[in-house]
Protein backbone atom coordinates (compact mmCIF):
# COMPACT_ATOMS: atom_id res chain seq x y z
CA UNK A 1 0.00 0.00 0.00
CA UNK A 2 1.41 3.39 -0.98
CA UNK A 3 1.95 5.99 1.70
CA UNK A 4 0.66 9.54 1.86
CA UNK A 5 3.22 12.05 3.09
CA UNK A 6 2.63 15.79 2.97
CA UNK A 7 5.65 18.10 2.95
CA UNK A 8 5.89 21.86 3.35
CA UNK A 9 8.95 23.72 2.08
CA UNK A 10 9.14 27.47 2.63
CA UNK A 11 11.58 30.32 2.08
CA UNK A 12 10.94 33.21 4.42
CA UNK A 13 12.83 36.47 4.75
CA UNK A 14 12.91 37.86 8.28
CA UNK A 15 14.17 41.40 8.98
CA UNK A 16 16.35 42.31 11.99
CA UNK A 17 14.92 40.14 14.78
CA UNK A 18 15.56 37.75 17.65
CA UNK A 19 12.85 35.22 16.97
CA UNK A 20 14.28 32.38 19.06
CA UNK A 21 16.81 33.05 21.83
CA UNK A 22 19.32 30.77 23.51
CA UNK A 23 20.05 30.75 27.25
CA UNK A 24 22.18 33.91 26.94
CA UNK A 25 19.55 35.88 25.01
CA UNK A 26 21.38 35.57 21.69
CA UNK A 27 19.57 34.49 18.50
CA UNK A 28 20.04 30.75 18.01
CA UNK A 29 22.49 29.72 15.30
CA UNK A 30 23.98 26.56 13.82
CA UNK A 31 26.95 25.70 11.63
CA UNK A 32 25.85 24.15 8.33
CA UNK A 33 28.05 23.67 5.28
CA UNK A 34 30.91 25.20 7.26
CA UNK A 35 29.09 28.52 7.71
CA UNK A 36 27.32 30.03 10.69
CA UNK A 37 23.57 30.17 9.99
CA UNK A 38 20.62 31.76 11.73
CA UNK A 39 18.42 29.09 13.32
CA UNK A 40 14.89 28.87 14.71
CA UNK A 41 14.35 25.66 16.67
CA UNK A 42 11.71 23.15 15.67
CA UNK A 43 10.20 23.41 19.16
CA UNK A 44 9.64 27.15 18.74
CA UNK A 45 7.87 26.77 15.40
CA UNK A 46 5.85 23.76 16.56
CA UNK A 47 4.51 25.77 19.47
CA UNK A 48 3.66 28.69 17.17
CA UNK A 49 1.89 26.23 14.87
CA UNK A 50 -0.05 24.66 17.73
CA UNK A 51 -1.17 28.05 19.05
CA UNK A 52 -2.37 29.00 15.56
CA UNK A 53 -4.77 26.04 15.68
CA UNK A 54 -6.96 28.07 18.04
CA UNK A 55 -8.10 30.15 15.07
CA UNK A 56 -8.44 27.23 12.65
CA UNK A 57 -10.07 24.38 14.58
CA UNK A 58 -12.87 24.01 17.09
CA UNK A 59 -11.68 23.99 20.70
CA UNK A 60 -13.13 20.51 21.17
CA UNK A 61 -10.62 19.18 18.63
CA UNK A 62 -7.63 20.54 20.54
CA UNK A 63 -5.78 19.40 23.62
CA UNK A 64 -4.13 21.06 26.58
CA UNK A 65 -0.62 20.47 27.92
CA UNK A 66 -0.44 20.99 31.67
CA UNK A 67 0.51 19.68 35.08
CA UNK A 68 -2.85 20.88 36.41
CA UNK A 69 -4.89 17.92 35.22
CA UNK A 70 -6.63 17.63 38.58
CA UNK A 71 -7.76 21.23 38.36
CA UNK A 72 -9.25 20.73 34.87
CA UNK A 73 -11.02 17.51 35.81
CA UNK A 74 -12.40 19.08 38.99
CA UNK A 75 -13.81 21.96 36.95
CA UNK A 76 -15.59 19.52 34.63
CA UNK A 77 -16.96 17.57 37.59
CA UNK A 78 -18.36 20.77 39.06
CA UNK A 79 -19.91 21.78 35.73
CA UNK A 80 -21.53 18.43 34.99
CA UNK A 81 -22.42 17.34 38.55
CA UNK A 82 -22.99 20.39 40.79
CA UNK A 83 -24.10 18.12 43.64
CA UNK A 84 -20.56 16.72 43.79
CA UNK A 85 -18.88 20.13 43.72
CA UNK A 86 -17.69 19.97 47.37
CA UNK A 87 -15.89 16.69 46.57
CA UNK A 88 -14.75 17.65 43.07
CA UNK A 89 -11.05 18.10 43.85
CA UNK A 90 -10.84 14.85 45.85
CA UNK A 91 -12.68 12.92 43.12
CA UNK A 92 -10.45 14.44 40.45
CA UNK A 93 -7.28 13.46 42.33
CA UNK A 94 -8.53 9.90 42.75
CA UNK A 95 -9.53 9.40 39.13
CA UNK A 96 -6.26 10.87 37.80
CA UNK A 97 -4.28 8.50 40.03
CA UNK A 98 -6.50 5.57 39.06
CA UNK A 99 -5.85 6.32 35.39
CA UNK A 100 -2.14 5.82 35.98
CA UNK A 101 -0.77 9.36 36.29
CA UNK A 102 1.48 10.24 39.24
CA UNK A 103 0.64 13.26 41.39
CA UNK A 104 2.65 15.37 43.80
CA UNK A 105 1.99 18.53 45.78
CA UNK A 106 2.71 21.81 44.01
CA UNK A 107 5.52 23.94 45.39
CA UNK A 108 3.16 26.37 47.08
CA UNK A 109 -0.60 26.82 47.48
CA UNK A 110 -2.58 29.16 45.27
CA UNK A 111 -3.96 32.33 46.91
CA UNK A 112 -6.85 31.32 49.16
CA UNK A 113 -5.79 27.66 49.40
CA UNK A 114 -4.74 26.14 52.70
CA UNK A 115 -2.57 23.45 51.14
CA UNK A 116 -0.76 23.10 47.81
CA UNK A 117 -2.83 21.54 45.03
CA UNK A 118 -1.92 18.17 43.53
CA UNK A 119 -0.23 18.25 40.13
CA UNK A 120 1.19 15.64 37.80
CA UNK A 121 4.95 15.27 38.07
CA UNK A 122 5.38 16.30 34.42
CA UNK A 123 3.46 18.10 31.72
CA UNK A 124 0.72 15.87 30.33
CA UNK A 125 -0.88 16.43 26.92
CA UNK A 126 -4.61 15.54 27.06
CA UNK A 127 -7.49 16.06 24.68
CA UNK A 128 -10.68 17.77 25.85
CA UNK A 129 -12.53 14.48 25.33
CA UNK A 130 -10.04 12.66 27.56
CA UNK A 131 -10.51 15.25 30.30
CA UNK A 132 -14.29 14.90 29.95
CA UNK A 133 -14.01 11.11 30.18
CA UNK A 134 -11.94 11.34 33.37
CA UNK A 135 -14.59 13.62 34.85
CA UNK A 136 -17.39 11.26 33.80
CA UNK A 137 -15.71 8.29 35.47
CA UNK A 138 -15.07 10.33 38.61
CA UNK A 139 -18.74 11.31 38.77
CA UNK A 140 -19.86 7.70 38.27
CA UNK A 141 -17.51 6.53 41.03
CA UNK A 142 -18.52 9.36 43.36
CA UNK A 143 -22.18 8.39 43.06
CA UNK A 144 -21.64 4.65 43.43
CA UNK A 145 -22.50 2.68 46.55
CA UNK A 146 -18.87 1.66 47.08
CA UNK A 147 -16.71 4.61 46.06
CA UNK A 148 -13.37 2.96 46.88
CA UNK A 149 -14.17 -0.13 44.86
CA UNK A 150 -15.40 1.97 41.95
CA UNK A 151 -12.09 3.81 41.75
CA UNK A 152 -10.13 0.55 41.97
CA UNK A 153 -11.87 -0.62 38.81
CA UNK A 154 -10.81 2.42 36.78
CA UNK A 155 -7.96 1.81 34.37
CA UNK A 156 -6.13 4.18 32.05
CA UNK A 157 -6.90 2.09 28.99
CA UNK A 158 -10.03 3.39 27.33
CA UNK A 159 -9.63 6.73 29.08
CA UNK A 160 -6.38 8.25 27.81
CA UNK A 161 -5.52 6.11 24.78
CA UNK A 162 -8.51 7.02 22.58
CA UNK A 163 -10.15 10.22 21.27
CA UNK A 164 -6.86 12.02 20.70
CA UNK A 165 -7.03 15.69 19.81
CA UNK A 166 -5.62 16.97 16.52
CA UNK A 167 -2.54 18.47 18.17
CA UNK A 168 -1.76 15.27 20.09
CA UNK A 169 -2.17 13.23 16.90
CA UNK A 170 0.20 15.56 15.06
CA UNK A 171 2.84 16.29 17.69
CA UNK A 172 2.64 13.12 19.76
CA UNK A 173 2.67 12.44 23.48
CA UNK A 174 5.22 10.72 25.67
CA UNK A 175 4.42 9.49 29.18
CA UNK A 176 7.61 7.79 30.32
CA UNK A 177 6.14 5.76 33.17
CA UNK A 178 2.90 4.75 31.38
CA UNK A 179 4.01 3.85 27.88
CA UNK A 180 0.50 2.72 26.91
CA UNK A 181 -0.41 6.41 26.75
CA UNK A 182 2.36 7.28 24.28
CA UNK A 183 1.27 8.61 20.90
CA UNK A 184 3.69 8.63 17.95
CA UNK A 185 3.89 12.07 16.34
CA UNK A 186 2.58 12.20 12.79
CA UNK A 187 4.31 15.54 12.11
CA UNK A 188 8.01 16.32 11.99
CA UNK A 189 9.38 19.87 11.92
CA UNK A 190 12.96 20.74 11.02
CA UNK A 191 14.99 23.50 12.60
CA UNK A 192 14.71 26.45 10.24
CA UNK A 193 18.11 27.67 9.09
CA UNK A 194 19.21 30.58 6.96
CA UNK A 195 20.18 29.81 3.38
CA UNK A 196 23.19 32.10 3.78
CA UNK A 197 25.85 32.87 6.36
CA UNK A 198 25.00 35.32 9.15
CA UNK A 199 26.75 37.42 11.74
CA UNK A 200 24.82 38.46 14.82
CA UNK A 201 24.70 42.19 15.52
CA UNK A 202 23.94 44.31 18.58
CA UNK A 203 21.43 47.11 18.99
CA UNK A 204 22.59 49.59 21.65
CA UNK A 205 19.65 51.33 23.30
CA UNK A 206 18.98 53.92 25.99
CA UNK A 207 15.81 54.59 27.94
CA UNK A 208 14.97 58.05 29.26
CA UNK A 209 13.41 58.67 32.68
CA UNK A 210 10.49 60.95 31.76
CA UNK A 211 10.22 62.62 35.17
CA UNK A 212 13.96 63.14 35.45
CA UNK A 213 14.16 64.61 31.95
CA UNK A 214 11.66 67.34 32.89
CA UNK A 215 13.52 68.40 36.01
CA UNK A 216 15.69 71.50 35.53
CA UNK A 217 18.22 70.47 38.17
CA UNK A 218 18.85 66.94 36.86
CA UNK A 219 21.52 65.74 34.45
CA UNK A 220 20.61 64.54 30.98
CA UNK A 221 21.81 60.96 31.50
CA UNK A 222 19.73 57.96 30.47
CA UNK A 223 17.70 56.00 32.99
CA UNK A 224 18.81 52.68 31.50
CA UNK A 225 21.15 51.44 28.80
CA UNK A 226 21.58 48.02 27.26
CA UNK A 227 22.01 45.95 24.12
CA UNK A 228 19.80 43.52 22.21
CA UNK A 229 21.39 40.95 19.92
CA UNK A 230 19.76 40.28 16.54
CA UNK A 231 20.27 39.07 13.00
CA UNK A 232 18.33 39.07 9.73
CA UNK A 233 17.99 36.15 7.36
CA UNK A 234 16.17 34.23 4.67
CA UNK A 235 15.17 30.95 6.28
CA UNK A 236 14.53 27.55 4.74
CA UNK A 237 11.68 25.94 6.67
CA UNK A 238 10.54 22.33 6.36
CA UNK A 239 7.85 20.15 7.91
CA UNK A 240 6.22 16.86 7.00
CA UNK A 241 3.11 14.93 8.03
CA UNK A 242 2.70 11.16 7.81
CA UNK A 243 -0.97 11.15 6.85
CA UNK A 244 -1.37 7.42 7.39
CA UNK A 245 -0.12 7.65 10.97
CA UNK A 246 -2.26 10.73 11.52
CA UNK A 247 -5.32 8.76 10.33
CA UNK A 248 -4.43 5.97 12.76
CA UNK A 249 -4.07 8.43 15.64
CA UNK A 250 -7.35 10.21 14.90
CA UNK A 251 -9.39 7.25 13.67
CA UNK A 252 -11.47 9.38 11.32
CA UNK A 253 -11.10 10.38 7.65
CA UNK A 254 -12.72 13.80 7.93
CA UNK A 255 -10.75 14.72 11.04
CA UNK A 256 -7.56 13.72 9.23
CA UNK A 257 -8.39 16.01 6.31
CA UNK A 258 -9.11 18.94 8.67
CA UNK A 259 -5.94 18.26 10.63
CA UNK A 260 -3.69 18.27 7.54
CA UNK A 261 -5.28 21.45 6.19
CA UNK A 262 -4.96 23.19 9.55
CA UNK A 263 -1.36 22.06 10.00
CA UNK A 264 -0.21 23.26 6.57
CA UNK A 265 -1.85 26.65 7.03
CA UNK A 266 -0.72 27.08 10.64
CA UNK A 267 2.87 26.10 9.86
CA UNK A 268 3.07 28.38 6.83
CA UNK A 269 1.51 31.46 8.43
CA UNK A 270 2.67 31.23 12.06
CA UNK A 271 5.82 32.67 13.58
CA UNK A 272 7.44 32.39 17.03
CA UNK A 273 6.95 35.57 19.04
CA UNK A 274 10.43 36.15 20.48
CA UNK A 275 11.18 39.90 20.75
CA UNK A 276 8.28 40.61 18.40
CA UNK A 277 7.36 43.88 20.12
CA UNK A 278 10.95 45.06 19.79
CA UNK A 279 11.42 44.24 16.11
CA UNK A 280 7.92 43.93 14.55
CA UNK A 281 9.47 41.18 12.44
CA UNK A 282 6.44 39.12 11.49
CA UNK A 283 6.46 38.23 7.80
CA UNK A 284 4.88 35.64 5.51
CA UNK A 285 6.94 33.25 3.41
CA UNK A 286 8.27 34.48 0.07
CA UNK A 287 7.82 31.00 -1.39
CA UNK A 288 5.81 27.95 -0.31
CA UNK A 289 5.99 24.53 -1.93
CA UNK A 290 3.78 21.68 -0.74
CA UNK A 291 4.39 18.18 -2.04
CA UNK A 292 2.62 14.88 -1.53
CA UNK A 293 4.86 11.82 -1.72
CA UNK A 294 4.11 8.11 -1.54
CA UNK A 295 7.63 6.96 -0.61
CA UNK A 296 9.32 8.89 2.22
CA UNK A 297 9.84 12.46 3.40
CA UNK A 298 12.64 14.35 1.62
CA UNK A 299 14.10 17.43 3.29
CA UNK A 300 15.64 19.61 0.55
CA UNK A 301 18.02 21.49 2.82
CA UNK A 302 20.95 20.13 0.78
CA UNK A 303 20.15 22.90 -1.70
CA UNK A 304 21.74 25.31 0.78
CA UNK A 305 24.81 23.41 1.99
CA UNK A 306 26.77 25.95 -0.02
CA UNK A 307 25.71 29.26 1.49
CA UNK A 308 23.69 31.31 -1.00
CA UNK A 309 25.14 34.60 -2.23
CA UNK A 310 23.60 37.17 -4.60
CA UNK A 311 24.53 37.08 -8.27
CA UNK A 312 24.97 40.08 -10.60
CA UNK A 313 21.61 39.46 -12.25
CA UNK A 314 19.75 37.79 -9.38
CA UNK A 315 19.15 38.78 -5.74
CA UNK A 316 19.78 36.27 -2.99
CA UNK A 317 16.12 35.24 -2.73
CA UNK A 318 15.96 34.41 -6.44
CA UNK A 319 19.13 32.34 -6.16
CA UNK A 320 17.75 30.51 -3.12
CA UNK A 321 14.42 29.74 -4.80
CA UNK A 322 16.20 28.49 -7.90
CA UNK A 323 18.48 26.28 -5.80
CA UNK A 324 15.45 24.81 -4.03
CA UNK A 325 13.81 23.95 -7.34
CA UNK A 326 16.98 22.47 -8.76
CA UNK A 327 17.42 20.27 -5.70
CA UNK A 328 13.84 19.01 -6.06
CA UNK A 329 14.44 18.24 -9.72
CA UNK A 330 17.63 16.30 -8.90
CA UNK A 331 15.84 14.27 -6.23
CA UNK A 332 13.12 13.42 -8.75
CA UNK A 333 15.36 12.76 -11.78
CA UNK A 334 18.39 11.09 -10.21
CA UNK A 335 17.15 9.63 -6.91
CA UNK A 336 13.76 8.55 -8.21
CA UNK A 337 11.65 10.19 -5.50
CA UNK A 338 9.00 12.04 -7.47
CA UNK A 339 6.12 13.67 -5.64
CA UNK A 340 2.62 12.51 -6.46
CA UNK A 341 1.47 16.13 -6.46
CA UNK A 342 3.14 19.48 -5.88
CA UNK A 343 1.91 23.05 -5.53
CA UNK A 344 3.90 26.30 -5.71
CA UNK A 345 3.17 29.82 -4.61
CA UNK A 346 5.68 32.65 -4.42
CA UNK A 347 6.02 36.41 -4.51
CA UNK A 348 8.69 38.84 -5.63
CA UNK A 349 12.17 37.59 -6.39
CA UNK A 350 11.35 34.07 -5.21
CA UNK A 351 8.79 33.56 -7.95
CA UNK A 352 11.25 33.93 -10.80
CA UNK A 353 13.68 31.55 -9.10
CA UNK A 354 11.06 28.81 -8.68
CA UNK A 355 9.64 29.41 -12.15
CA UNK A 356 13.07 28.84 -13.65
CA UNK A 357 13.61 25.52 -11.90
CA UNK A 358 10.91 23.61 -10.04
CA UNK A 359 7.81 24.25 -12.12
CA UNK A 360 9.49 23.36 -15.41
CA UNK A 361 11.76 20.45 -14.58
CA UNK A 362 12.10 16.94 -13.32
CA UNK A 363 8.57 15.72 -13.88
CA UNK A 364 7.63 16.98 -10.43
CA UNK A 365 4.15 17.93 -11.60
CA UNK A 366 4.20 21.25 -9.76
CA UNK A 367 1.32 23.66 -10.31
CA UNK A 368 1.21 27.37 -9.50
CA UNK A 369 -1.56 28.50 -7.15
CA UNK A 370 -2.23 30.90 -4.27
CA UNK A 371 -2.14 30.07 -0.57
CA UNK A 372 -5.92 29.77 0.09
CA UNK A 373 -6.37 27.49 -2.93
CA UNK A 374 -3.23 25.53 -1.99
CA UNK A 375 -4.70 24.67 1.42
CA UNK A 376 -7.97 23.52 -0.14
CA UNK A 377 -6.32 21.48 -2.89
CA UNK A 378 -3.99 19.71 -0.48
CA UNK A 379 -6.95 18.83 1.75
CA UNK A 380 -8.91 17.49 -1.23
CA UNK A 381 -6.11 15.21 -2.40
CA UNK A 382 -5.47 14.00 1.17
CA UNK A 383 -9.17 13.19 1.58
CA UNK A 384 -9.17 11.21 -1.67
CA UNK A 385 -6.12 9.19 -0.71
CA UNK A 386 -7.24 8.55 2.86
CA UNK A 387 -10.70 7.55 1.70
CA UNK A 388 -9.27 5.14 -0.86
CA UNK A 389 -7.28 3.33 1.84
CA UNK A 390 -9.93 3.28 4.59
Amino acid sequence: MSRTIVEVHALQTVPPSNVNRDDTGSPKTAVFGGKRRARVSSQAWKRATRLAFDDLLDRSELGVRTKRVVELVAERITETAPDLAPQATDLAERVVKAAGLVLKAANKPKPGEEAPRQETTYLVFLSRHQIDRLAERAVDAGRSDDVDQAFKQIKGRGLLDVDHSVDIALFGRMVADVTDFNVDAAAQVAHAISVHAVDNEFDYFTAVDDVKSLAADEDAGAGMIGTVEFNSSTLYRYATVDVDLLRTNLGDDEATKRAVQAFVRAFVESMPTGKQNTFANRTLPDAVVVTIRDTQPVNLVGAFEDAVTPEPDAPRLTVAARALGERATEVADHLGHRPVRAWLTAVGAARSGLDASWATGGGTGAAWTNLPDLYDEVATVVAERVGAHS
